[in-house]
């Protein structure tokens, strides 16, 4: 487990990126004028040039964490871009401790696994993706549970359910007081 400590620290959150670079970046100047510290990643990314954009972060002494989603085929790359800005890309889930905060982290492909996740009681905060739904809550067992939608640009789509790729929408966690604002892209 990933062990990070301060007295208040700011996470950024993006998932979904698919490929979209312009809104990827749009996302690296939001988390930078908010001066977050932590970049979270929750899968998704598809191609390895996604992951090397947020070096503009990294060189900053900005800490990028990620893990794989289910369109994430070229994990090989992926891990090498992670290496080459300092990043740590986990598998299906990470764990990592924040602020004396456990996070898990998890795509969200399975949703019983997900569920399974928040029931735990393992973590403090559970952050996923996949749904491109942004959500924000409290489960009934106090666990927080966040997931910010898709960061790809809106798609209008023929045959698809429309809000396939709807908003754009990323996330700005505060470990001292807990709360997350939602950014439109």
């Amino acid at each position: 487990m990933v062990k990070t400590r301060t007295s208040r620290m700011k996470i950024g959150i993006i998932s979904d990126t698919h490929d979209d670079i312009l809104n990827t970046n749009k996302a690296i100047d939001i988390f930078s004028q908010n001066n977050v510290s932590i970049v979270i990643h929750v899968g998704d990314f598809v191609a390895p040039p996604v992951v090397t954009e947020f070096k503009r972060l990294s060189k900053d002494g900005v800490k990028i964490i990620g893990v794989l989603g289910n369109n994430d085929g070229e994990e090989q790359g992926l891990k090498e871009e992670f290496e080459g800005i300092n990043g740590e890309l986990f598998k299906e889930i990470g764990k990592i401790k924040i602020d004396n905060l456990k996070f898990g982290i998890y795509h969200g492909t399975d949703a019983k696994k997900r569920q399974k996740m928040i029931d735990s009681k393992k973590f403090d905060v559970c952050i996923f993706g996949h749904t491109h739904q942004k959500e924000n809550y409290v489960d009934e067992k106090t666990v927080i549970v966040l997931n910010p939608g898709t960061a790809h640009y809106p798609v209008k789509m023929n045959y698809t359910h429309d809000r396939y790729f709807g908003e754009s929408t990323i996330m700005i966690f505060d470990t001292n007081d807990k709360t997350c604002l939602i950014y439109d892209l």
